[in-house]
């Protein structure tokens, strides 16, 4: 084999290797989110990164028709992962299935220096995932405040009205943590209260 052609074929393996390890990091997020909803840790819900106003997001809602034969408890839980202060607006919510709600998450920086953080969800009951559709959300997303700086944002969701009849209560937690540090598992506490509430009073 001459040395042109011995090139050539080296440069063709290249480029098939090359482009499977494209493909495979293009498929990270998606095998992420198979993961985390398996094993529970950290879990997304299905609308999580969708953009508000998308089509995804009004065809969600468009779909989805209220029951206001059920009433479900959402609570509301914040950790924060180092010296900042980080906090739901409100505790808990009553919500109907199908039913768009709003509930506002405060963040401040109390460190005398800039940082950038971002959020991890997680659910409980772990069944409860699939069915907490979020139209608008800060999780996943990084952000940077400066000292003394705060901030507030939105998350706008849907549970949807398939959720198992005898889930009465869902607990919606963020961990907030600086970007860098290690990435947190989902907390505890949301973990307890599935044991505890949530399913069948």
């Amino acid at each position: 084999m001459s040395a042109t052609r011995h090139n050539l074929l080296m440069f063709k393996k290249l480029v098939v290797v090359a482009a499977g390890m494209f493909a495979f990091g293009y498929a990270l997020v998606p095998m992420y989110k198979a993961i985390c909803e398996f094993t529970g840790i950290n879990i997304l819900a299905l609308g999580e990164r969708e953009i508000p106003g998308s089509g995804n997001a009004r065809s969600k809602v468009k779909n989805t028709q209220v029951d206001a034969s059920r009433t479900i408890t959402v609570e509301f839980d914040a950790n924060a992962r180092g010296p900042w202060k980080f906090k739901p607006a409100q505790s808990s919510m009553q919500v109907h299935p199908g039913e768009m709600m709003t509930v506002m998450y405060e963040f401040e920086n109390v460190q005398d220096r800039v940082m950038s953080a971002q959020a991890i969800p997680s659910y409980a009951p772990r069944q409860a995932a699939a069915h907490f559709n979020k139209l608008e959300c800060f999780c996943f997303n990084q952000y940077t405040l400066a000292p003394g700086e705060k901030k507030q944002w939105p998350v706008v969701f849907v549970i949807d009205p398939k959720l198992a009849k005898d889930v009465t209560t869902i607990t919606l937690s963020y961990t907030f943590f600086e970007v860098g540090s290690k990435t947190p598992a989902a907390p505890t506490a949301a973990l307890d209260v599935s044991r505890k509430v949530g399913v069948g009073v």
